[in-house]
């Protein structure tokens, strides 16, 4: 599903009041919990058009840096970022909801709030530099997915003055169309037939989607595999029909002992995960 979702902005200040961190994301969750009944619900939690930054720190040299952000009924995110000589990176993200908020967890067994550690993914970034990344991120642990994308952030900014030198994330820079499994439907024998050029006009989407085979792997074995055609029917003010196109969409993401999750991404940004 499409969710509403408000931008965060933070820009903490050291004490000459000049910017020393920086960040600006959208992000939300999805959250498994047990019902008083003993059934597992889905929560849905997106952050509050109201967000406050209490306890981020600009961190130095020994010190790591924080950004932490609190919205909504008692719910808060944090990531510390510590940096080397040359570069800066964040280490751990930890998340606590509370279930109290029973607007968001009805019927809740648990009562109060809950906190999850993750060891962030981000790689290292060189001081001075801004780290952007507009592709989706997907952080599963213990029953919680993370949810981030269109992330702007640069720790241990300098001089006061966020940069304009960029460091793009991996998901961003395109990559080479991956090789697709041959089905009855794609397969062909060749031909010595001289065939006149292609036309030039772009074809109008055709009403199904190609089938497209995906997989991932751990270790040298194949834990995951999707055999699908997909399309979406995005409803706005002129209704918007995609078809995602296997041939030149990649696939990503990891498989765990209890969930694994699917990252389709067909080059311009548009990416479903599963």
């Amino acid at each position: 599903g499409f969710f509403q979702s408000y931008a965060v902005e933070v820009d903490i200040k050291d004490a000459s009041n000049a910017t020393c961190l920086y960040a600006e994301w959208m992000m939300r969750f999805s959250i498994k919990y047990e019902t008083n009944s003993g059934d597992y619900k889905n929560a849905a939690l997106r952050v509050s058009s109201i967000v406050t930054h209490n306890g981020s720190v600009c961190g130095n040299d020994t010190h790591a840096a924080l950004l932490a952000v609190q919205f909504g009924e008692g719910h808060s995110w944090s990531v510390n970022f510590t940096k080397t000589n040359e570069t800066y990176q964040g280490d751990l993200i930890t998340f606590t909801y509370n279930t109290n908020d029973t607007a968001v967890f009805p019927d809740a067994k648990r009562k109060g709030p809950v906190t999850v550690v993750v060891k962030d993914t981000m790689h290292p970034v060189q001081l001075n530099n801004v780290f952007v990344c507009h592709n989706t991120d997907f952080l599963e642990a213990e029953n919680v997915t993370q949810i981030l994308w269109n992330v702007t952030v640069q720790a241990f900014v300098q001089n006061g003055t966020v940069s304009k030198k960029e460091s793009r994330c991996r998901a961003d820079t395109p990559t080479a169309a991956p090789t697709v499994l041959p089905t009855t439907a794609n397969v062909t024998t060749a031909s010595t037939t001289t065939l006149s050029p292609a036309p030039t006009t772009t074809p109008k989407p055709v009403e199904n989607p190609d089938t497209g085979n995906y997989s991932l792997k751990s270790g040298n074995k194949t834990c995951l595999l999707a055999t699908v055609g997909l399309q979406l029917n995005v409803s706005q003010d002129k209704p918007l029909l995609i078809n995602i196109n296997p041939k030149t969409t990649s696939a990503d993401g990891t498989c765990g002992n209890t969930t694994a999750t699917l990252k389709l991404n067909d080059g311009n940004s548009t990416l479903i995960g599963f």
